[in-house]
């Protein structure tokens, strides 16, 4: 039976305050326009009034506009004030439930509720705001009758894996970070946004005073001045300034890295249940993410350019769902191989081992790469050497031989392998980045060869891949058609009307069906 609610009524409240802080700007410059005095603080005040009344007044609207309907296939929202819209989302479709609080809803008890379709961005369900306890009822509903959808057709098909019983959300804790690791991560992830915020206020300034902060000329004037001042100095004490502004800049950088860090991975917590992976994590803005197991599609297993030399990585899900206006959902963000592989495996994965069959890129694609990247250096040296002082033009020469070391040298990581169940593609040597995927949920291959790769013998093999993307680039012909021959193979025995069972037995069952389509391939 269809049941339908509207949203917390202390949305409203939410609305409500948003405009208050959407009427400071007006208020000001209201009140400045209209002259520093009694005169222009009451016309400031009476236009901040205003605009926090309409928005008000329009919060409750939409809120009494707004209604969800909870039905037996699928979820209705329908909102507007003037114009009205309604959206069905049927329960199979709908890929996670995740939960979401920031700041102020979670100090009044709100959450936010989106229903991911992987259509991704604006074409995902929301419902803000919703009680705690409403949002954690809505999820566990919604999964129940997705799983009810599950055992239906499994009945229709005595062939199909059972659907699992409902599961409570209590699982392992496969991977946790606390304060120090916390602090540890956000060093390296340096970050210059706290000058990007000064900037926002230098604007502010420029709009409500008559200082004009852009102008080139009076920026000019005040380091002429402070070039001068510096002049005076000898030479140690200017390399001591020069070396207090870098240490500044870098100590600004790596705090601006911890604070973001903080804020955005307090209590990073990935469980793994009957319902698959729990995520939670954020200081402020608190998100519950769960993401069924059945729905990973791939791996990334990435790095950084420093912290890679100390042995940390971070991992991500392939999914149909976004996280953060990203394709991948990130499960261990800054984590060790060896607390990475037991999620790996926890997702039905496995890591490359020693038996891994790896391949390089071709030779000439190596080659070709360094060539045109060389080039580019190379055509800019002729003008430098025509224009430039004498002697400059060596400095685009030396960068064209470092530009061929570098591909020489990457062409080392640029990897790619195939298995009985898995592909594998590695590159990067500065930060690597390995990506897997598992050959069940390939949907297509594609051979993609440019004039160069026709000429030369190799090409580009992408793999469509749910979610995501997947390719391995620089692959000999010969391979690149071997390898599109496996996976079509693989692909042509897989009833892909069964992967989503979500007990991955479907997976098993569907694997054992080519195995020996596999052998013999």
């Amino acid at each position: 039976m269809s049941e339908t609610r509207r949203t917390a009524p202390l949305g409203i409240l939410i609305g409500a305050i948003g405009s208050a802080q959407n009427a400071i700007f007006p208020a000001a410059a209201a009140g400045v326009g209209s002259g520093i005095g009694g005169a222009g603080l009451l016309i400031g005040l009476a236009v901040g009034l205003a605009v926090i009344l309409i928005g008000t007044a329009f919060s409750y609207v939409g809120w009494r506009r707004t209604t969800y309907t909870i039905g037996e296939t699928d979820i209705r929202v329908e909102s507007g004030v003037l114009s009205r819209a309604a959206r069905s989302v049927p329960y199979e479709r709908i890929q996670d439930v995740s939960l979401e609080a920031k700041p102020l809803p979670r100090l009044l008890g709100l959450v936010a509720v989106k229903f991911e379709t992987g259509a991704g961005g604006a074409d995902d369900l929301a419902l803000t705001y919703l009680t705690n306890a409403e949002g954690e009822r809505l999820r566990q509903l919604v999964r129940e009758r997705r799983d009810d959808e599950a055992a239906a057709a499994s009945a229709a098909d005595p062939d199909a894996p059972a659907a699992p019983a409902a599961a409570a959300e209590t699982g392992e804790v496969l991977f946790a970070m606390g304060p120090g690791r916390l602090v540890t991560f956000g060093l390296f992830e340096f970050s210059l946004a706290v000058f990007a915020v000064l900037g926002g206020g230098l604007q502010y300034v420029d709009n409500v005073t008559s200082m004009d902060v852009w102008n080139v000329d009076l920026w000019y004037r005040w380091l002429k001045e402070q070039g001068s001042t510096v002049a005076t100095l000898g030479p140690y004490a200017q390399g001591l300034a020069a070396l207090a502004g870098l240490a500044t800049l870098l100590v600004v950088g790596s705090l601006s890295g911890v604070v973001r860090t903080l804020m955005r991975d307090w209590g990073f917590t990935l469980t793994r249940s009957a319902r698959g992976f729990r995520r939670q994590r954020g200081l402020f803005t608190r998100t519950d993410v769960v993401m069924p197991a059945h729905r990973v599609q791939g791996l990334v297993i990435g790095t950084g350019l420093v912290r890679y030399r100390f042995g940390w990585h971070g991992l991500s899900f392939v999914s149909l769902a976004q996280d953060d206006k990203e394709q991948s959902h990130v499960v261990a963000p800054f984590a060790k191989m060896e607390e990475i592989a037991p999620i790996v495996t926890a997702a039905g994965f496995r890591l490359p081992g020693e038996s891994t069959p790896w391949h390089r890129a071709s030779k000439r694609h190596c080659t070709d790469m360094a060539v045109r990247d060389a080039a580019i250096f190379v055509l800019a040296a002729i003008p430098t050497a025509i224009l430039a002082p004498a002697g400059l033009f060596l400095i685009p020469l030396g960068l064209a031989v470092l530009a061929v070391g570098a591909n020489l040298y990457a062409w080392e990581f640029r990897r790619h392998a195939i298995d009985d169940a898995q592909v594998y593609a590695t590159h990067g040597f500065l930060s690597p980045r390995q990506e897997i995927a598992t050959r069940l949920k390939l949907h297509s291959v594609e051979i993609a060869q440019g004039p160069v790769a026709r000429l030369r013998g190799y090409a580009t093999v992408n793999f469509g891949l749910a979610g995501g993307s997947f390719a391995m680039r620089g692959v000999p012909l010969a391979e690149a058609h071997a390898l599109r021959s496996q996976v079509l193979g693989t692909i042509a025995a897989t009833d892909f009307s069964r992967l989503d069972a979500p007990a991955g037995q479907a997976l098993r069952s569907a694997q054992s069906g080519f195995s020996a389509n596999l052998r013999a391939t």
